[in-house]
């Protein structure tokens, strides 16, 4: 954790370089007029309150009330639009002042000796304004209010390119899993950014002070900048600020693309894997058991399948929709044998386990064995009723299956991992825990010794064919919140349309993109037509792909040949027509190899996996 926090710290300071703070910099230096010398100080803590609540609780908010996700940022474009507008008209400016210093002044009053009658603090202490003499001059504590709700908007729509170090934080807050590491990551980042955006308020403010014809231009200062956030509130409203990140990036490719480059170093990746327990949510092949009695963290591994009791098993608690059956509970199942199997359509990993789970069903339903799928959704598309009992019948998946598209039984496990298997006895508790693939003739002993408990007699093992992996690629996601591997000659951009090219012929686990594609959280897509290029190093590869309309396409090479045909690929094209994981490659064995995608039309692509 410490080598992440330094990282997240140093990440925060050279951020202010990034080409997407660019659009809103004339907000931070806003700070360097007006109001006091304690007003960068409230911009900076408006802005660490914000950004950091919001960064961690964003999903939760918008969940609760049922609003769209970009209000927030419309709160913010109207927060900077009115101070624009206070920095902007004088009459407005000095009320903003007396407000301000009023507020300040709430409960030092009685402290404070009464001011002579008539002078401009009497009048600021009464509400009045003076008829004459100077401007009144705010306290500090006044100037630090006055910075608040600039720093507030501020937090709300800082957007930086971030790295994968806060990549990992956005992730577990998407699923309201946020524990304490990610809240002090998210300080150490936010703090790191503070230094520099105070270093340019405070010296922007010393070099106003410093030169007689500066000061004398304060006010007409004070009034461009007001001008000049009216302009950004209206660009940012109007999504114009990622249109200009975009043609600074198309003007300078390479700006900007080594800012995340220390992240990527090994200790940072190390310190990654150990936080979220290894590669992306369908790794692990290991056997682990929880703590005795706890749901919150890996203990030892089990050894040859021996049992443990690790404690009551959560009852089930999301009420989604159940496919195959009527709503279970873990009340009602007491004297069944219970497998929980935390699974989602796209995911090949999950796909590869449900031979075995089916083969399970099949030999040991009859004996007490109840499977109730708990389908945690990956991706948005993936939430979708329609989508999932479509998934259900083609996968041939004939036990009780239960969605949990809000991840309330996935919180209620702690779980991490696609596919998770958590073993139960007739009593209720949890004995054993899978992770991953393999070890499956340990998982099928242990349901056996848990119905011989029960009082089951059960005899031999079920068989079924063992599917080999051989890919030495991890699962490569595309989108910019969990993506990795990108080799572009072009710096992405986030949630907007920009020309890409590639930077070379992409290596393992490396990919890139040629045309014009949009580069969103989870997906990418292509406008009009486009090319994505992978390396890899496999036997199979699999593809997540959700169309949006009809007509797409994607025609599929392999080292510069059309690829044979699979389930999916027909004379190497294939044509999405429902949202699921297509197999793009079947290859007689594993070898090193680069996949070129010529896609058209509207298709969604989410995530390369390997096999």
């Amino acid at each position: 954790m410490a080598v992440l926090l330094a990282f997240a710290f140093v990440s925060g300071i050279i951020t202010i370089l990034s080409p997407c703070i660019l659009p809103v910099l004339p907000i931070v230096l806003s700070g360097s007029v007006g109001g006091g010398r304690a007003r960068p100080f409230g911009v900076i803590a408006g802005f660490v309150v914000s950004f950091t609540v919001f960064t961690l609780t964003l999903s939760a908010i918008v969940q609760a009330l049922g609003i769209p996700a970009d209000a927030l940022r419309y709160v913010a474009v109207v927060l900077i639009g009115l101070f624009g507008l206070v920095m902007l008209i004088p009459p407005l400016a000095t009320a903003f002042e007396v407000l301000a210093s009023r507020l300040a002044n709430i409960g030092s009053s009685r402290r404070q000796p009464a001011a002579p009658a008539g002078s401009p603090t009497a009048a600021l202490a009464t509400g009045g304004i003076p008829s004459s003499g100077p401007a009144p001059r705010q306290g500090s504590w006044a100037g630090f209010g006055s910075g608040l709700p600039v720093g507030f908007g501020l937090g709300l729509i800082w957007t930086p390119c971030v790295g994968p170090i806060m990549a990992s934080v956005i992730s577990l807050a998407l699923t309201q899993r946020v524990d304490g590491g990610s809240v002090f990551i998210t300080l150490a980042y936010t703090l790191g950014t503070s230094i520099p955006m105070l270093a340019v308020m405070i010296g922007g403010r010393a070099l106003v002070n410093k030169v007689p014809g500066l000061v004398r231009r304060t006010a007409a200062i004070q009034r461009g900048f007001g001008a000049l956030m009216l302009l950004v509130a209206v660009a940012v409203g109007l999504g114009w600020d990622r249109r200009f990140q975009t043609a600074i990036l198309a003007a300078f490719p390479n700006y900007g693309s080594g800012l995340t480059a220390i992240e990527t170093t090994a200790p940072v990746r190390n310190a990654l894997k150990a936080r979220v327990g290894g590669e992306s949510g369908a790794a692990s092949q290991a056997v682990v058991a929880l703590a005795p009695g706890a749901f919150a963290g890996v203990g030892e591994s089990s050894v040859g399948g021996a049992l443990s009791d690790l404690g009551m098993a959560p009852e089930i608690v999301t009420d989604g929709n159940w496919f195959n059956s009527a709503p279970l509970t873990m009340a009602a199942l007491r004297g069944k044998v219970v497998l929980i199997d935390f699974w989602t359509y796209s995911c090949v990993n999950c796909v590869r386990t449900l031979p075995y789970l089916r083969a399970w069903y099949q030999a040991y339903a009859s004996k007490g064995l109840v499977i109730i799928g708990v389908h945690s959704p990956e991706f948005a598309f993936e939430k979708v009723t329609a989508n999932v009992q479509a998934a259900i019948r083609d996968l041939k998946v004939t036990w009780p299956v239960v969605q949990d598209n809000d991840y309330k039984e996935w919180n209620a496990y702690a779980n991490n991992y696609w596919p998770a298997h958590y073993f139960i006895d007739a009593r209720g508790h949890v004995r054993y825990v899978h992770y991953g693939e393999g070890e499956y003739d340990t998982s099928e002993k242990v349901i056996q010794a848990l119905l011989a408990e029960a009082g089951a007699q059960v005899q031999g093992t079920v068989s079924v064919a063992p599917q080999a992996i051989e890919a030495q690629t991890p699962e490569t996601y595309l989108g910019y919140t969990r993506g990795s591997g990108f080799a572009s000659a072009t710096t992405p951009v986030g949630d907007k349309v920009v020309d890409y090219k590639p930077a070379r012929v992409p290596g393992n686990a490396e990919w890139n993109l040629d045309g014009r594609w949009l580069i969103s959280g989870e997906y990418v897509f292509p406008e009009g037509n486009g090319v994505l290029a992978l390396g890899f190093h496999a036997k199979n590869v699999f593809l997540v792909v959700a169309p949006h309309g009809e007509g797409g396409s994607i025609d599929v090479q392999v080292d510069g040949r059309r690829g044979g045909d699979t389930p999916d690929v027909k004379k190497g094209i294939v044509i999405p027509k429902e949202s699921r994981l297509y197999q793009l490659v079947a290859l007689p064995q594993s070898g090193e190899h680069v996949l070129r995608l010529t896609v058209k039309g509207d298709l969604r692509l989410y995530a390369f996996t390997f096999g």
